[in-house]
């Protein structure tokens, strides 16, 4: 039996030999190809939320491919970057828009004229100005009868 063994185990790492060394007319064992990232992030438009969660890093050995992982977070930092500086000058438009909308330094008001304590008000419609000034409403000058 111990013969039996031996001799069965000889021939099976023969063959296991011929097949990985190329022994026959296979050639051999090919060259794996090393895991890559299939899916990488689009260069032709901004990132957006889908294409962060399809992303698969191919794993290695000792983790995920470094230069992969440097890669995508690189494009991310990047995307970041241009999407802040973005906000920021957005944020600056909206800012100047409003200070416009509310009456800025040497800007022109939609609103009625804003008058001081010394200013008197210009007359209304239906308002009529006498020699003396403008009348008050409901009130006539003195000596005068209603028509």
């Amino acid at each position: 039996m111990f013969w039996f063994l031996l001799i069965a185990m000889v021939v099976v790492v023969a063959a296991v030999t011929l097949v990985v060394v190329g022994g026959g007319d296979g050639g051999g064992l090919r060259d794996s190809e090393p895991d890559r990232l299939l899916d990488p992030l689009p260069e032709d438009r901004p990132v957006a939320r889908a294409d962060v969660d399809a992303v698969r890093l191919p794993v290695t050995v000792r983790g995920y491919r470094m230069t992969d992982v440097d890669d995508v977070l690189d494009r991310l930092s990047a995307e970041l970057a241009e999407r802040d500086a973005r906000i920021a000058e957005l944020e600056a438009a909206l800012a100047g828009a409003h200070a416009s909308a509310m009456g800025g330094p040497g800007l022109i008001q939609d609103g009625p004229p804003v008058l001081g304590p010394e200013a008197e008000p210009a007359p209304g419609p239906g308002e009529q100005e006498s020699a003396n000034g403008p009348e008050a409403p409901g009130k006539r000058p003195e000596g005068e009868e209603p028509s």
